[in-house]
C-alpha cells in the first residue's frame, strides 16, 4: 500500500543518520540571522513554544547565529505554511515550526493547502498529549466501566470535525459509542465548562488543560477519564502518556471492548489524525534540499539543546514531561504525524462527509 510522501521521509530519514560528524565543520552561522517561522499570531501555544526552543538553538548551532521568530498568521497556519513552501530558500536562514492545525488539512487533502511534509526535513517534533472523559451523570465512576456507555447517548460540545476534535469522533466511532456533537464551539474551555453545566456529558482536554482544569473534576468525583491518546515509543507503537500514566491508551480501551487490536482503514486513519494532533504535533523542519552539511548542523543543534540542563530545568509547562523526538525518533515521529495512506484518507473523508457534512 502506498504511503503518501514516505519516499521523501525516507530519504530524509537516511540523510540525517548517514552524516558523519566531520560534514558539520564547515558549517558556521557568525553573525547570521535565522528566522523561525510560525504561521500563528503572538503569544500562541506555538508561538510561546518557538520562542522558548529560539535561544537554545542560537546556543548550540555553530557560530551562535541570532534565531528570532517571524509569525504569519492567517487561514488556522496554512496562510504561513504556504508562504513558506514557497519563498524558503535551501540555505538554512529560515527553519518552520508546524503544528496540528497544519497537518491536519494536509492529510485530509484541504483544497488550500499548497505544501508538502515530504519536501521538507524535521529536525525536532514535540509532542503533547489528551484525554477524552465523561461526566460522572452518565452513571460510571471508573475508567474499565467504559462498556457501560454502549446505548447511552453521549452529548460532545465541538470546535467541528475537521480540526482537534477529528481525533475523539473517529475514537469514539470506533468504540462503538452513540455520540451527538453538538459543534459550534469556540474553544475547549467553552466545552468543558458545557460538561461542568450538565449540557454535555462527553469531553476531550489537551495536557495542560486536563492537569490544570479536569483533574480536579476528576478528584471531586465530577468526571471520569476514559482513555488517553498516549504517545511513541522508540519502536512507533503507542503507549501511555507520561503526564497521566495511569490512564489508559485509546488502543487499550479498545481491545478490552472488542478483545482485538484496532486495525484497518479506520485506525490507520485515526492513527494519523492522533499522532498529527497530539503525539507529533509540533515538528520544526527545513526544505529537503537543503545542504547536507546544514540539515546536520541544525538536527545536532536540536539534540544538543534538548539535553541542555538549563532547557531541562526550565521546560515546565512549555513542553511538559514529553520527551522531545530528535535524530532517528524525529523521523519515525514525523513520517506517521504528515502521512496517511490513499485509502484511510478517502475513507475519513467519506466518513467526515456522511456524517458530519464536512467540506474539504
Amino acid at each position: 500500500m502506498t504511503i503518501i510522501g514516505r519516499r521523501g521521509l525516507l530519504g530524509a530519514a537516511a540523510l540525517g543518520a548517514a552524516l558523519p560528524a566531520r560534514a558539520q565543520a564547515p558549517v558556521d552561522f557568525a553573525g547570521r540571522t535565522i528566522e523561525f517561522v510560525i504561521p500563528f499570531a503572538e503569544a500562541g501555544g506555538s508561538d510561546v513554544w518557538a520562542r522558548f526552543l529560539a535561544p537554545f538553538l542560537s546556543r548550540h548551532l555553530p557560530g551562535r547565529p541570532t534565531v528570532i521568530i517571524r509569525n504569519v498568521p492567517g487561514g488556522g497556519s496554512i496562510t504561513g505554511a504556504n508562504d513558506w513552501a514557497a519563498r524558503a530558500r535551501p540555505d538554512g536562514s529560515s527553519i518552520f515550526g508546524s503544528s496540528a492545525s497544519t497537518q491536519l488539512p494536509f492529510l485530509l487533502g484541504d483544497r488550500r493547502v499548497r505544501y508538502d511534509f515530504a519536501k521538507w526535513t524535521p529536525l525536532i517534533v514535540s509532542p503533547t498529549g489528551g484525554v477524552v472523559y465523561v461526566s460522572s451523570r452518565t452513571g460510571i465512576s471508573r475508567t474499565d466501566q467504559v462498556a457501560q456507555l454502549r446505548g447511552k447517548e453521549l452529548v460532545f460540545p465541538s470546535q467541528g470535525a475537521t480540526g482537534l476534535d477529528i481525533v475523539p469522533i473517529l475514537a469514539l466511532h470506533m468504540l462503538g459509542l452513540n455520540v451527538r456533537y453538538v459543534f459550534g464551539m469556540r474553544g475547549r474551555g467553552d466545552a468543558r465548562l458545557a460538561l461542568e453545566r450538565g449540557d454535555a456529558s462527553i469531553d476531550h482536554q489537551t495536557t495542560p488543560a486536563w492537569l490544570t482544569q479536569v483533574v480536579p473534576m476528576v478528584q471531586s468525583g465530577a468526571a471520569v477519564p476514559l482513555f488517553s491518546y498516549g504517545v511513541q515509543d522508540d519502536d512507533g507503537k503507542i503507549v501511555r502518556d507520561p503526564s497521566f500514566p495511569e490512564i489508559p491508551t485509546f488502543e487499550e480501551v479498545y481491545k478490552a471492548m472488542h478483545g482485538r487490536d484496532p486495525a484497518g482503514q479506520e485506525y490507520e486513519a485515526y492513527l494519523a489524525c492522533s499522532v498529527a494532533a497530539f503525539a507529533g504535533q509540533k515538528p520544526a523542519v527545513l526544505p529537503k534540499e537543503t545542504p547536507a552539511p546544514i540539515i546536520a548542523a541544525f538536527r545536532k543543534a536540536f539534540q544538543d539543546a534538548v539535553a541542555d540542563p538549563e532547557l531541562i530545568a526550565r521546560r515546565g509547562d512549555i513542553l511538559g514531561d514529553y520527551r522531545q523526538a530528535v535524530g532517528p525518533a524525529a523521523d519515525r515521529l514525523y513520517a506517521t504525524a504528515t502521512t496517511i495512506a490513499p485509502e484511510a484518507r478517502e475513507w475519513v473523508r467519506t466518513f467526515l462527509t456522511q456524517n458530519h457534512n464536512a467540506r474539504f
